[in-house]
């Protein structure tokens, strides 16, 4: 058996998320169908983490294991005959047979767009945030630094969500504005479900002024959900970038 990994791009708007769910259009299913039609077999697509319904990515990584005797190489042009044009194969190559790409990533890194301007985009509806009052970047960014490290992050993770641990660690935060666009970028080692969407919509509701940017210290030690900001609409998410030794 020969070890296929794919970078995968593509846009969640039509999507249930990445994780196959039997009554509903997933990503992985779309994909794992297509390599299904290009020889008649049938495999599992691992994919590096979930994402959810509506959220995005730019650098999403999979692996399989096929008896295909395509060149690893190849699988991106044969898929990206048989996809639809909003998940696109970015790269393909065979890979050690013990690669795994969730549990051979060493950490990732998410991005969150936020359109702070008056008046709506039509065209980003689907890939932001639209906030009208103008934050307060600077009390944002003061926040996130008492995020960064390794925390109990049980008050940043969805209450329907069951893990052995809520630990985890959180490398790098930046918050830059570009015009009317804020990008709100974590970099961690692993993330819980919605972990990023509930620091963004806590973060955007320090910078709107309805919490105090040091209230950040009081909701990690709560360790309670509803200690935390609201959860952050998925449209403004991205999966940026998956990385290995």
């Amino acid at each position: 058996m020969r070890n296929i990994m794919l970078i995968i791009e593509y846009e969640g708007t039509n999507y249930s998320g990445w994780q196959y769910q039997e009554n509903a259009i997933s990503v992985q299913r779309i994909i794992e169908e297509a390599i299904q039609s290009i020889e008649g077999e049938r495999i599992k697509l691992i994919g590096s983490g979930r994402t959810d319904a509506r959220v995005h990515a730019l650098y999403q990584v999979a692996n399989f294991f096929t008896n295909s005797d395509i060149p690893g190489y190849s699988f991106k042009y044969v898929l990206n005959t048989k996809l639809p044009g909003d998940i696109t194969i970015i790269d393909s190559k065979e890979v050690d047979e013990d690669f795994h790409s969730r549990f051979s990533a060493t950490h990732k890194k998410y991005k969150y767009l936020v359109y702070n301007g008056k008046m709506p985009k039509a065209l980003y509806r689907n890939f932001s945030y639209h906030i009208r009052k103008e934050l307060n970047l600077e009390d944002m960014r003061i926040a996130s630094k008492y995020l960064l490290g390794t925390h109990d992050f049980n008050s940043f993770k969805s209450s329907k969500a069951v893990v052995r641990s809520s630990i985890r660690t959180i490398n790098a935060i930046s918050i830059e504005k570009n015009k009317d666009f804020v990008e709100i970028s974590i970099d961690g080692d692993s993330f819980l479900r919605n972990m990023v969407r509930i620091i963004v919509g806590t973060l955007v509701e320090i910078g709107l002024g309805k919490r105090n940017r040091d209230d950040i210290v009081n909701i990690l030690e709560a360790k309670n959900r509803k200690a935390a900001g609201h959860t952050a609409p998925p449209q403004g998410l991205f999966l940026e970038r998956v990385f290995y030794d």
